[in-house]
């Protein structure tokens, strides 16, 4: 008797214990699995993330899919976009942009805006990409992307048809160069030893050199071919290209290199197909690429 109720003490006692045991067992692994859980799942969710972002659809995608290629432009600023006597949006920089459009199978889209508001325009996403002049920058580059160069500008010097004694830049010293006083281009005739004379834009500036009332004057290379293309009969003529070239280029927001990629296949497309040069020629009377 006594021994049968000690082997039933020592069942309940064994199996007391063993209860006691696996429960602190569940207990430690508990935070365990559920750590485990987490860990798994977190990692789930950050495949699954990545797998969303690495396959979500990129905004040339969405540009295909629309047909349309949105363009911020100011329309005010001629050669290059301007509104001619019918009202229609013209210039060399909405020819291009047109062209790489047509050359990508899509419509142009071009949306007005003043220059100040233009860059906040596409940082916005009111547009895809900006065809204005816009000069490439490195304090740009860090903020924006950029096509390759459509266009070259430098700064050119220029005299009267008469003038046979300037040729280059070294040569107008204590010379009357009519320049606006807050132009860069003026310091590049200062650094020259040229006397400036202030003017209030380009046209005053052509004006006293055709009258002869000033000797020089430097400004963009851009601005004269146009300019010449219009009124070839001016007497003036462009005698030195400044060294430093500026160049310009589609501006789009950062992170859209398919986007930029493919705006640069059309560009060197247009370029081959000779679309670039006829338009070049149309507004310069040359090639501008250069």
């Amino acid at each position: 008797m006594k021994t049968s109720r000690k082997n039933i003490l020592l069942f309940f006692s064994l199996l007391l214990t063993a209860i006691l045991v696996l429960g602190c067992g569940q207990s430690q692994d508990t935070p365990n699995e559920e750590s485990t859980g987490d860990t798994s799942g977190s990692s789930e969710n950050d495949v699954n993330q990545d797998i969303s972002e690495n396959g979500e659809e990129t905004l040339y995608d969405k540009i295909q899919a629309e047909g349309k290629l949105r363009i911020g432009t100011e329309g005010t600023y001629a050669p290059f976009t301007f509104h001619d006597d019918t009202g229609k949006l013209t210039g060399f920089d909405v020819e291009i942009a047109e062209a790489i459009a047509e050359q990508l199978g899509l419509e142009p889209v071009f949306m007005e805006t003043q220059w100040d508001g233009m860059f906040a325009g596409l940082d916005a996403q009111r547009f895809d990409l900006i065809a204005n002049q816009v000069g490439i920058r490195p304090d740009r580059q860090e903020k924006y992307d950029f096509s390759d160069p459509y266009i070259t500008s430098t700064a050119v010097l220029v005299t009267h048809e008469d003038n046979q004694a300037v040729n280059d830049f070294e040569d107008i010293e204590n010379l009357k160069a009519a320049q606006t006083l807050t132009s860069n281009l003026t310091d590049i005739a200062r650094e020259n030893g040229a006397e400036i004379v202030a003017v209030e834009g380009f046209n005053q500036a052509i004006e006293l050199l055709v009258s002869k009332r000033v000797d020089i004057t430097i400004n963009d290379g851009l601005s004269l071919l146009d300019f010449l293309n219009q009124r070839p009969e001016t007497p003036i003529k462009i005698v030195a290209k400044h060294e430093d070239a500026a160049y310009n280029g589609f501006m789009f927001r950062k992170g859209n290199p398919e986007l930029v990629e493919a705006v640069n296949e059309a560009l060197e497309e247009i370029k081959a197909n000779g679309t670039y040069l006829e338009i070049s020629e149309k507004w310069f009377g040359t090639d501008v690429s250069e």
